[in-house]
């Protein structure tokens, strides 16, 4: 397989920037989707448990009611594709549970071949001191596969803006996440800039790698 050149690399990083307007009339094609969905459902994650739920909302109407509820940030309805990431509230055993039969299936082994993995899992995330920071545990999972999504997208020349302005619990009220365990941390619309976006146009404002690099 060929790898992708430094330099396509290095110059993707720098096309990217936070797309801050849409076309509306330009939409992801289906194949480039599905790359993007593989690029999230591919994500590293601690212990491979995946705390997370991706929704893809493309309902005009449910678009329109989450406007508010992220300061009418116009990219909500006119991106092409508009995703909210959730994270799982508390880790579980079923979770986990469900983690390993998929393990056993994709491997083709023996489930019981991995019952110190699972134990391991158990007691690291259910009944040490870690259970009661869980919740931020699945939060920062969640900004991994986001990280992924945002490279994967530069690098297929789509645009996205990573988003946190918004109103995590007022979200969980309009997709319907109350009391599924699933809550809203943050968004990416994805799509292509408007012509008229100002910010396209933008260096990026970086720390020279000298500042953020330590070598020891």
């Amino acid at each position: 397989m060929a790898r992708v050149d430094n330099e396509v690399i290095h110059k993707q990083l720098n096309w990217r920037y936070a797309c801050k307007k849409f076309d509306p009339t330009k939409k992801i094609r289906e194949n480039d989707w599905n790359i993007l969905v593989e690029s999230l459902r591919l994500s590293a994650s601690s212990y491979g448990l995946q705390p997370w739920k991706f929704i893809l909302v493309q309902d005009p109407a449910i678009r329109a009611q989450l406007l508010p509820w992220a300061w009418g940030q116009t990219p909500v309805t006119d991106s092409s594709h508009f995703i909210v990431f959730t994270y799982k509230e508390k880790m579980d055993e079923p979770h986990i549970e469900k983690h390993i039969h998929q393990m056993a299936a994709t491997l083709g082994i023996d489930i019981a071949n991995l019952d110190k993995y699972k134990n391991v899992m158990v007691n690291d995330l259910l009944k040490s001191p870690r259970f009661d920071t869980i919740s931020w545990w699945a939060q920062r999972q969640t900004y991994i596969a986001m990280g992924s999504l945002l490279t994967t997208a530069a690098l297929m020349e789509i645009d996205t803006l990573p988003m946190e302005g918004l109103n995590p619990a007022e979200f969980d009220k309009v997709l319907g996440l109350e009391g599924t365990g699933w809550r809203t941390i943050a968004a990416v619309a994805c799509g292509y800039r408007a012509a008229d976006d100002k910010y396209q146009k933008n260096k990026k404002v970086r720390f020279p790698v000298d500042e953020i690099l330590e070598i020891r």
